[in-house]
């Protein structure tokens, strides 16, 4: 959520700033804003909704300097109001943040107390106020700001821009991510490398604490402590961050077709052509470990939860799963013979990350499954698992939660094998069977128009059921999240069993029920279960394979063929109908597919 950019350049920052922040749109937000020294002075721009609407008043409104900060807010404290935008200014200082000050309202008490005015809602004002504060008794833009920055509890990534001071950025960071860029005669400050990458290829990522002093020939970080630090310079790949549609409509589309490709390249990257599972950083020792700790939010939460089903039934671990946000709460006792696993996409989910730490001296191993290598819970793991699914830009998780499911197999194979839980015959059977996972979900995209004529029936309804069994349980309901994610449709999950002890109760002719029922050992319970909705005039979409819908498609609404798969596999591959159904459904509504209101694609505070 929010994103962050800030120009010391050699051209006009205005359109420099506004196409950086255009690539943090997918971070999810509701206004935007940039603010430039030009001549010694500093002006700033701000509008609600969409980038263009900053554009447009660009446009009419110019903004000249080649220095500047800009920001996409995702509100927290305080409406999407152009007063509640950032950047936020206070005399000769103004501010972009990313995060929640916790202590705002007592700095606030201080402020008014001080003579300053408050005139917006929100805590970033305080950053602005207590800076401008700082230097109004004699103190200097750097000494401020780092004055401003140790009053700061909470959560937050800091850019500050001064009046009379064309050559000065300050960044600081505490929990959401912050880099500095490197340029010729030119530095850049930005939430993350993809932001950056048209500017340069050349980042630091700040540490929790740091405060970076940067103009355009250098850069000057400190620690928590106060003391003069050095963070590596890493050179990113520019061709990992592009960002283009590539020809489709939506970059959800984009993504859901590109599950083939990435998920072969997640494959290429952990088995040997013998067929060997081979982990980074030498591994992990499964025979040392007595449980399974998991952690993660919303898809991610999602993902450990099929893999619970897959570690217990193949490796025979018991695995506890856990919501990222009530973990640490409840203070769980954790034995120092169990791997801890935190699964995040950007790598930088807060409530994850506090839970890691939480975990970090109490457990046997940190591994940690995420999509940006150089992501803080990546670095504060002990190992860490990319899932090579390339720059995912729809809020709504597609590519990377199967890139997930699958690292996560691989690892469960790794684990089975380690503790003798598989033979020789059953491992290679795996393997194979994931070998040929790609041309599976091609064959499952081709269905594609299928899908689309359900989801027009679907888009009608206000209220949709998901029902499944075993493994495909935890597929229900991330087939009900993505539903209710970019279609605003009102859907739950529950495990098929579950259906007669309340949920059925719901159940007539205007709550279409999405059953997800491959021919598996369970399939027949399923279909009982499918067959008590229907009775009570429920509108079921059954999806099967070719088996289990000549079997049981009798009588339903709407039928989904997925091609034949092994077991085990099955949740990965049926994460593609519940991806278009949601897909077709929001398309159908007319709904903002890639960023669907209220919600941010990283999010980086509690």
């Amino acid at each position: 959520m929010c994103g962050i950019v800030g120009v010391l350049g050699n051209h006009e920052a205005a359109p420099i700033l506004v196409e950086a922040l255009k690539r943090l749109e997918y971070r999810g937000y509701d206004s935007a804003g940039i603010a430039t020294v030009n001549g010694g002075t500093l002006e700033r721009r701000r509008a609600v909704g969409k980038l263009v609407n900053l554009s447009d008043l660009l446009v009419h409104n110019p903004l000249a300097g080649k220095s500047g900060i800009g920001h996409t807010r995702w509100a927290t404290h305080g409406a999407p109001t152009v007063s509640n935008a950032h950047p936020h200014q206070s005399g000769k200082v103004a501010v972009v943040h990313n995060g929640i000050i916790e202590n705002f309202r007592e700095l606030r008490e201080e402020i008014v107390a001080a003579g300053l005015k408050i005139e917006t809602e929100t805590d970033t004002e305080t950053v602005a106020l207590l800076t401008q504060m700082h230097m109004a008794q004699g103190d200097d833009p750097e000494s401020a700001a780092k004055k401003t920055v140790a009053r700061l509890e909470g959560a937050f990534a800091i850019a500050f821009l001064f009046d009379g001071y064309d050559d000065l950025m300050i960044a600081a960071r505490n929990g959401p991510p912050l880099a500095v860029g490197y340029g010729t005669g030119e530095m850049f400050v930005g939430s993350d490398a993809i932001a950056l990458s048209p500017l340069t290829d050349r980042i630091t990522y700040l540490e929790d604490g740091d405060i970076a002093v940067v103009t355009r020939t250098s850069v000057a970080i400190t620690d928590a402590k106060g003391k003069t630090v050095t963070r590596p310079i890493k050179t990113i790949q520019i061709e990992s961050t592009r960002i283009d549609k590539g020809g489709y409509k939506h970059f959800m589309a984009k993504e859901i077709a590109e599950q083939p490709g990435v998920i072969q390249n997640a494959l290429n990257h952990y088995l040997t052509e013998d067929g060997e599972i081979v982990l980074p950083d030498g591994g992990i020792d499964f025979t040392k470990i007595d449980r399974l700790t998991m952690v993660a939010c919303g898809t991610a939460y999602l993902a450990c939860f099929t893999a619970k089903y897959w570690f217990e039934r193949i490796a025979r671990l018991p695995v506890e799963v856990d919501v990222a946000s009530e973990f640490r709460y409840r203070e769980p006792p954790i034995s120092n013979r169990t791997l801890a696993i935190f699964v995040s996409q950007s790598g930088e989910t807060a409530d994850t990350l506090a839970a890691l730490r939480y975990c970090s001296g109490k457990v046997d191993t940190i591994a940690s499954i995420v999509n940006v290598s150089e992501s803080s819970i990546a670095r504060e793991s002990d190992l860490a698992l990319p899932i090579y699914a390339g720059v995912e830009v729809g809020v709504a998780s597609t590519k990377a939660f199967t890139c997930q499911l699958t690292v996560l197999f691989l690892m469960v194979l790794k684990a089975a094998r380690d503790r003798g839980a598989i033979t020789s015959a059953e491992l290679a059977d795996h393997i194979s069977a994931l070998r040929g996972l790609p041309s599976v979900i091609n064959m499952a995209l081709e269905q594609n128009d299928t899908v689309r004529a359900a989801a027009r029936k679907l888009s009608q309804a206000r209220d949709v059921l998901f029902l499944g069994r075993g493994q495909m349980y935890p597929l229900a309901h991330e087939g009900a999240l993505k539903l209710k994610e970019i279609s605003y449709i009102h859907a739950e999950a529950y495990a098929s069993g579950e259906l007669k002890h309340g949920p059925i109760a719901l159940v007539d002719d205007t709550v279409p029920v999405v059953v997800m029922a491959p021919r598996d050992s369970l399939f027949e319970k399923t279909v009982s279960n499918m067959q008590e909705v229907m009775a009570r005039k429920g509108k079921v979409i059954l999806i099967s394979d070719a088996k289990g819908l000549a079997e049981a498609s009798e009588g339903v609404w709407a039928s989904i063929q997925m091609p034949s798969v092994a077991d085990a596999l099955a949740p990965i591959l049926y994460a593609i109908p519940a991806q278009l159904l949601a897909y077709h459904t929001a398309v159908a509504k007319g709904t903002d597919v890639d960023q669907p209101r209220n919600l941010a694609k990283s999010v980086t505070v509690e």
